[in-house]
């Protein structure tokens, strides 16, 4: 886990090294262990490094090979590396550290741009290709590892987060309209290749791009999800379950992949607690486990303690606990958006920070349960889909935080614009390789809103600490498994039926039929003390005044009732607001 940089020219003038400088200097939380900088062609490469395989001086990057004609800087890791490497020696390839960079490298010259396709990993990288003069890059299935991208005439950047771009030199800071829209509708999700600045582009998940010696650049989509089901599969929910175990046990051993010791975070819920239990059931002993609470506010509990000591106790594992006084979380803020490429609003970004802090201090690797919600249909809004006729309405109506009647009151006409969020859904669940509503939510969930949201808020937290965070049920085998399986097999029993029914032999019922529970952090929720003064103190801002973005009269109706205005997903309108012009005043925008 890294972070990486990079400037092009293909005006014939070089590229300014200063440039290249602060973009690392940016990212330095991403990979507090070592720095390298080295021409590419027509580029300069830059690569902030955390040290997690191979952990000698040949796994430095960016990484050279001048016997492939190739200079590459890598972010993630690649699990199957190994496997890979053997492949590759025998048809004839040396290497020379234990990295899997390396193999990347190598696997690239071996296969072309299909290399991605063999990959079973989380990564975004770029190669200088000396031999066709332009660069390959390209980003995961499951978009766990970011790649934002500016381009000018006759240049193109590129940095593993925002902030570091703008810290290399952006003009343009024009607030992109669609974004806006779809920040304050569709769960501040927005989706790729779309930022929240017009200026500054993210590569889409799951796909691979060139860039010729003139700077043209072709993207295209080398994998996507299919939610159809094969009639002649007369698999049946018995076996589908142990499908779903071992697939499972294979995505979290893989995940065990590195020269470092691996814990996990545990906040009590089904999913970390099965990773924890498999990790039990493979032979690890001794884990370290960590979980965080909050106080209570609103009548919402602000820890899950009492789930997460019961799988401690159950695997003796190495238990941390935080307990998070809410009095603290003000100081905390401003870093915590200081750590956040792009705004966001969910309320355990905070929560993961603050983990993450802790977490820091006693491993460099954590694997996460994010993701099974989506992959497995644990969310609300999918059992109410089971019969709908209209899965698009349907859809908008559980998940989206407002339409676009309310967005009319919310944004300065500057800033509205169309339906920008009904829009991208209609043409999302039109393209979906799926037939029922449910599978078309699982699709869009899957692809998009996961990638957006949970996933960018564990990699930018965990990452602020230098902690590298894996996702095992975003393992893209487990993925494809679980579009196969019927809606029915999942979103039953309260979501996840097919998990919790292959948990049953791993961990203890008390924890598989628990009520669903989420990343408590109520302060924020239900804003009252010094946290309504901190979001009170934006809003009211002559910067933000000054910007013209939201309307006065939503935004005095929304302080005077903090705690009333809460969307259909149980957030705070009003945090979404402050969440979004603390972001941008936070980043100097």
């Amino acid at each position: 886990m890294c972070g990486i940089a990079g400037l092009i020219r293909f005006d014939g003038e070089k590229p300014e090294r200063a440039a290249v400088e602060r973009m690392m200097a940016r990212m330095e939380a991403r990979g507090p262990d070592a720095r390298g900088l080295t021409e590419a062609g027509n580029g300069l490469f830059g690569h902030r490094r955390l040290k997690i395989i191979d952990l000698s001086e040949r796994g430095a990057q960016p990484m050279l090979r001048e016997d492939l004609g190739l200079t590459g800087v890598f972010n993630g890791c690649i699990y199957n590396f190994r496997e890979l490497r053997g492949e590759l020696e025998a048809a004839g390839y040396r290497f020379y550290s234990e990295s899997d960079t390396e193999v990347v490298l190598a696997a690239y010259h071996a296969w072309g741009d299909s290399c991605v396709e063999r990959f079973n990993g989380m990564f975004a990288f770029v190669l200088h290709d000396r031999e066709r003069n332009g660069y390959f890059a390209a980003r995961d299935r499951l978009g766990i590892k970011p790649f934002y991208y500016h381009e000018t005439p006759g240049a193109f950047a590129f940095a593993s987060s925002l902030p570091a771009l703008l810290a290399g030199g952006v003009d343009d800071t024009r607030l992109d309209p669609a974004a806006l829209h779809r920040y304050l509708s569709f769960h501040s999700v927005v989706p790729a290749p779309n930022t929240v600045l017009r200026a500054i582009r993210k590569l889409p998940p799951a796909t691979r791009m060139r860039i010729d010696a003139e700077g043209r650049r072709h993207e295209e989509i080398y994998w996507t999800p299919s939610f159809r089901r094969d009639p002649d599969d007369g698999a049946g929910f018995d076996e589908l379950r142990e499908q779903v175990h071992d697939t499972l046990m294979k995505a979290v051993k893989r995940r065990l992949v590195a020269d470092v010791p691996v814990g996990v975070l545990l906040s009590g819920g089904l999913d970390s607690s099965l990773v924890v239990g498999l990790l039990a059931e493979a032979g690890q002993t001794g884990l370290n486990t960590f979980s965080i609470g909050f106080e209570s506010a609103g009548g919402e509990e602000g820890n899950e303690f009492r789930y997460s000591d019961v799988i401690a106790a159950e695997f003796d594992t190495r238990h941390h606990k935080l307990q998070i006084d809410s009095g603290q979380l003000v100081e905390h803020l401003p870093d915590c958006f200081a750590a956040m490429s792009e705004p966001m609003v969910s309320h355990d970004n905070i929560g993961f920070y603050l983990l993450s802090r802790e977490v820091a201090k006693h491993v460099k690797v954590v694997q996460s349960g994010q993701g099974a919600d989506e992959v497995f249909g644990g969310y609300f809004w999918y059992p109410p889909m089971m019969d709908s006729a209209t899965p698009l309405e349907d859809y908008a109506e559980l998940f989206c935080d407002r339409d676009h009647t309310e967005m009319c009151e919310v944004l300065m006409d500057g800033y509205l614009g169309e339906d920008h969020s009904r829009s991208y859904l209609t043409q999302h669940f039109e393209a979906a390789d799926a037939e029922h509503p449910v599978d078309k939510a699982l699709h869009i969930d899957t692809t998009v809103m996961l990638i957006d949201d949970p996933v960018k808020r564990v990699d930018n937290m965990t990452m602020r600490w230098g902690l590298e965070a894996r996702v095992p049920f975003l393992d893209h085998e487990l993925v494809e498994l679980a579009a196969r399986i019927p809606p029915e097999m999942k979103v039953g029993n309260g979501g996840k039926h097919i998990l919790k029914e292959a948990a049953r032999s791993v961990i203890p019922a008390a924890v598989i039929d628990r009520p669903k529970g989420y990343f408590p952090v109520p302060e924020l929720k239900y804003l009252s003390g010094r946290s309504l003064a901190f979001v009170r103190d934006a809003l009211n801002s002559e910067a933000c005044r000054n910007r013209g973005l939201f309307r006065g009269e939503y935004v005095k109706r929304m302080l005077d009732e903090p705690g009333k205005h809460i969307t259909p997903l149980q957030g705070s309108k009003l945090w979404q607001l402050a969440s979004l012009e603390i972001w941008l005043q936070t980043h100097g925008l």
